[in-house]
């Protein structure tokens, strides 16, 4: 049997950045549904802490872990606690920790470059810093998978630093579907449209009806309907696909 044959056949351990809520908590709750290991992770250690608690307390084996995706050290010993938990190895990392709902909406010429800096710096530099963290412990037939957003296609006035930071989450997974592909690692991105989550609601007042016009499938989009493309992802089925980037937006815009 392969190495990838038994991975496949025994439980693998996925670790989810900015798991505490939202998307990131969707992911944990969708992966954990198919019974895999989950590693949840977040700076809000509490909030990671109350995700993975609810869901051990369905028999689902899961732990919380805190990281701040942007300080190398954190990631890397978060990567090696992860690795413990997974019994040596982390076999899908779902690169979501970002910065969204507390970005500052300004014209580009007015943009505090300390924002733009914080912005890159989780939203970029945190998948990247991530990745490199986990590398020693992705196994043959490993997954990554990349949060973007549908955003990038369509550009976002006022909101440069976002929709900058989410391209380049595109351009970095081309880049490490290169790299890793030759230890059979698949890397891809999902570009998800706006979603409805704790975060959307904050950011708006019509956040539940905005959009919902320009989309082939009129209604607003939930947690549940991106998860989908990230299980597909990590899934056998999906072994010789890398270096993609899957938009799940209803039809708002074909790309």
């Amino acid at each position: 049997m392969s190495d990838q044959q038994s991975q496949q056949n025994a439980q693998r351990t996925v670790l989810v950045t900015g798991a505490a809520g939202g998307l990131g908590r969707a992911f944990a709750e969708g992966f954990a549904a198919r019974g895999d290991r989950v590693a949840v992770a977040d700076i809000d250690h509490e909030g990671a802490a109350r995700t993975a608690g609810e869901l051990t307390a369905t028999g689902v084996d899961a732990a919380a872990f805190r990281v701040d995706v942007t300080d190398p050290d954190s990631v890397a010993e978060m990567a090696r606690q992860v690795a413990e938990f997974g019994g040596g190895r982390i076999d899908v990392l779902v690169n979501n920790a970002a910065i969204y709902a507390t970005v500052t909406r300004s014209p580009f010429e007015e943009i505090d470059p300390a924002e733009w800096d914080l912005v890159m710096g989780v939203n970029l530099k945190g998948p990247w810093l991530v990745t490199r963290g986990v590398s020693p412990y992705l196994p043959d037939g490993g997954r990554v998978i990349n949060l973007s957003s549908a955003t990038i296609y369509s550009g976002s006035a006022h909101w440069a630093h976002y929709v900058a930071s989410k391209g380049g989450v595109v351009a970095l997974t081309r880049v490490l579907a290169k790299e890793l592909g030759t230890r059979n690692i698949t890397v891809n991105a999902i570009a998800p449209g706006f979603t409805l989550t704790e975060a959307s609601y904050g950011l708006m007042e019509d956040a539940a009806t905005y959009g919902v016009d320009r989309g082939s499938i009129r209604r607003a989009s939930q947690p549940e309907d991106i998860v989908g493309a990230a299980l597909f992802l990590a899934s056998p089925d999906a072994g010789y696909v890398t270096g993609q980037t899957m938009v799940v937006d209803g039809g708002r815009q074909f790309i």
